[in-house]
């Protein structure tokens, strides 16, 4: 990927030059290695907005190529707020639109700018795991899905994704600047819009959080191949 050092003399550009020069370098990237096939495109015509999108994470490279393909929508994609402060990662923070939050955290700032910007009409595009899948499929999703779809109230579209974690695999050693992209079909399902279930007068808080987060996850699970399903098989 690009240099830590060609990183930080972009970043310390004036913010216009910053953004056209990060997108032009992204852009560069995914032509040259990423060939993306999207199925279920037809879904994103009847969907309303504005919505939430929820998508396996595999690599640093899926906000990227999910930005490209949702780009007639537009999401605001939730992320960490470590991608911000690394050099070479916030590069591709630069391209797309993001609000971040504290990972693991009760974030009260962050969770309140997200609702108000899907009370504004934005739509999210959010990793319901929190993090990359080190295992190469679907790990656990975080309770903090629920809290947004419940304080938000807006639908959700799911999207299966795969092939990003050959693109750009996750550095054995945990450094993000030290990844790099290589040749890879990536591909991209994209599922129908539901509504978040509603909790039953006479359900437990526990069961129901237990039974939202399996009922949302897998509906991303369906829409992979069972190797990528992992924990939702």
């Amino acid at each position: 990927m690009i240099s830590t050092t060609t990183a930080k003399i972009i970043n310390i550009l004036p913010d216009k030059f910053v953004t056209y020069i990060s997108k032009k370098v992204v852009d560069k990237y995914l032509k040259k290695y990423a060939n993306i096939n999207v199925q279920g495109s037809e879904n994103l015509k009847v969907i309303k907005t504005p919505t939430i999108f929820i998508c396996n994470h595999l690599s640093n490279s899926d906000g990227l190529v999910l930005d490209k393909v949702l780009k007639e929508i537009d999401p605001t994609f939730v992320a960490g707020v470590k991608l911000s402060t690394n050099a070479v990662t916030s590069i591709g923070v630069n391209v797309i639109k993001t609000t971040n939050i504290k990972p693991n955290t009760s974030d009260k700032e962050g969770l309140k700018k997200i609702v108000k910007l899907v009370k504004q009409g934005e739509s999210l595009l959010i990793f319901p795991e929190g993090t990359r899948s080190r295992v190469g499929s679907l790990i656990e999703a975080k309770k903090g899905i629920l809290l947004i779809a419940r304080m938000t109230g807006a639908p959700i579209v799911p999207i299966g994704l795969y092939g990003t974690e050959r693109l750009l695999p996750i550095s054995k050693d945990g450094d993000m600047s030290t990844e790099n992209f290589d040749y890879a079909d990536v591909n991209i399902i994209i599922g129908k819009q539901f509504d978040f279930p509603k909790r039953a007068k006479d359900q437990d808080k526990k069961e129901y959080e237990k039974f939202t987060k399996n009922y949302i996850m897998k509906k991303i699970a369906e829409l992979l191949p069972e190797n990528y399903r992992g924990v939702y098989m």
